[in-house]
């Protein structure tokens, strides 16, 4: 299966633009022969919002706008696309990771993680459990940027059966290391295909690092982007090998398995409450 990252910048409150050049990528993916092109968070709307009211002028409700010029554009190509917005309901603005392909909108998540940065400051936290869609054939799990940063968000996902776990992400400066770095150890301690997908440009003085990459179930990275260019990132993905979780190095000398060999009974502290307050309860 190929896969695509889609690094590109975004123009903050031009839903319909946005969706438009995203649905411009999956066309051209989909020609080469992409099943699953996957684009930055908030690629629809935008991520720096001053203030609630101002995200949810431009939120969504999932019925039509970016879902409806995505679904056409996977329609046209057979294909499939995870992308970012934010999804807006009577009551809450989530920030969201949606799932669309030839028949529609097949799943959502809402970003578990919020940091104290742009529109996160006012977001909803995710209320949905983690979960997993199948996409031809490969078991594909959802995460949002900060999420990442959280090595339980994509445990649980393997945990599940996951072959893929996709990262929209807008790592501003300061998230280097974990482009570089933590992206690959998530993949290789689950045994699993990371690929994490951020923006490029500048929205109201922040700046955006690029940096995205897909990276194989050993860690290895596969591709990665540039700091500061949009690029689109194309990998071969085999979800039989995110399934072998059996690693023998050396016949009865060396075989590692990090699902069977963890020890849950140890791992209490991880699920204990915090006592901490957080940088939103603080107001930063």
């Amino acid at each position: 299966m190929l896969i695509a990252a889609v690094q590109m910048d975004v123009k903050i409150g031009d839903v319909a633009g946005n969706s438009k050049r995203m649905a411009d990528f999956i066309r051209h993916n989909a020609s080469g022969g992409v099943r699953l092109s996957v684009f930055p968070e908030c690629a629809a709307t935008g991520y720096c919002f001053d203030s609630l009211e101002e995200g949810r002028q431009y939120g969504e409700t999932l019925e039509g706008g970016s879902v409806e010029t995505l679904t056409a554009a996977c329609r046209a190509g057979n294909t499939y696309a995870v992308y970012g917005t934010l999804e807006k309901t009577e009551t809450d603005l989530y920030n969201a990771a949606v799932l669309v392909g030839p028949q529609g909108l097949i799943a959502t998540y809402r970003k578990v993680h919020l940091p104290w940065l742009g529109i996160d400051k006012f977001t909803t936290y995710g209320d949905r459990a983690f979960d997993l869609h199948e996409v031809d054939g490969v078991r594909l799990g959802m995460n949002i940027c900060y999420d990442s940063g959280f090595p339980e968000s994509s445990r649980c996902l393997a945990l599940l059966g996951a072959d893929l776990v996709v990262l929209p992400t807008n790592w501003p400066p300061g998230a280097e290391c974990l482009a570089e770095h933590a992206i690959r150890t998530r993949a290789m301690e689950n045994g699993i295909y990371y690929l994490a997908v951020n923006r490029v440009g500048e929205e109201r003085g922040t700046t955006f690092i690029g940096r995205s990459s897909i990276c194989a179930p050993n860690g290895d990275v596969m591709a990665m982007a540039s700091a500061g260019h949009e690029e689109i990132l194309i990998a071969e993905i085999d979800p039989e090998r995110a399934r072998r979780k059996r690693i023998v190095r050396s016949p009865g000398k060396h075989v590692i398995d990090r699902v069977a060999d963890r020890r849950p009974d140890m791992y209490g502290p991880i699920v204990a409450p915090s006592t901490l307050r957080t940088p939103r309860q603080d107001g930063g």
